[in-house]
């Protein structure tokens, strides 16, 4: 895990990172974080706690614990992942792991809005293609570029042209996704509309 927390902003093009592959179809919300972890007040530690249970069942071996995946940023699954219950805690305790883009087979669509909502693009192939990334992740570390403008990812030895919503793309290449970042920087129609507004009186 990251020692340093530093959240998505704005327009996002491109993400380039190391991949780490969780192998295993329908992998639901409260495996990625379980339940009794929800009673936190903030999500700034929910990263050392990602697939908690999962990771002391497999004693030291779970993906997210090998020593070679630490800095890992670029998560391959299967198909159905986030399934379950729809807590957005999940995503953000991926995102404070440092994970910054998912490629799967496919997602479950309130964990693909919540993933998108925090800044995770999330990318879909094959599954064949997902097979060929995660055999070649086992036996070499694999960095790769993803283009969100021409939906591709790309490393020395692999090429694919990935999917994802072209509403999404455009959302994540204009910034339009993070919605903090759009009120403040519209903060001048933000103030006409309060002073439009009947029912507020400024003094």
């Amino acid at each position: 895990m990251k020692s340093e927390f530093n959240p998505p902003i704005g327009k996002i093009s491109q993400i380039n990172g190391k991949c780490i592959s969780l192998i295993g179809n329908d992998i639901d919300t409260d495996r990625i974080i379980p339940a009794r972890f929800l009673k936190c007040i903030d999500f700034d530690s929910l990263g050392k706690s990602v697939f908690e249970d999962d990771r002391k069942t497999l004693k030291g071996s779970h993906p997210f614990d090998l020593k070679e995946n630490q800095d890992s940023s670029i998560l391959i699954v299967n198909s159905n992942f986030g399934c379950g219950s729809s807590r957005e805690h999940a995503p953000q305790a991926l995102l404070r792991w440092g994970i910054r883009a998912i490629i799967g087979e496919s997602f479950a669509e309130i964990f693909y809005s919540n993933c998108i909502a925090i800044g995770i693009p999330c990318f879909t192939l094959t599954k064949k293609s997902i097979q060929n990334i995660q055999e070649y992740n086992i036996s070499k570390n694999l960095f790769l570029e993803i283009d969100l403008k021409n939906s591709s990812a790309i490393s020395e030895d692999l090429n694919f042209n990935l999917d994802i919503k072209e509403s999404t793309k455009k959302m994540f290449l204009s910034g339009e996704w993070d919605a903090t970042a759009t009120l403040l920087e519209n903060s001048s129609l933000v103030d006409r509309k309060f002073k439009e507004l009947p029912y507020i009186k400024f003094s």
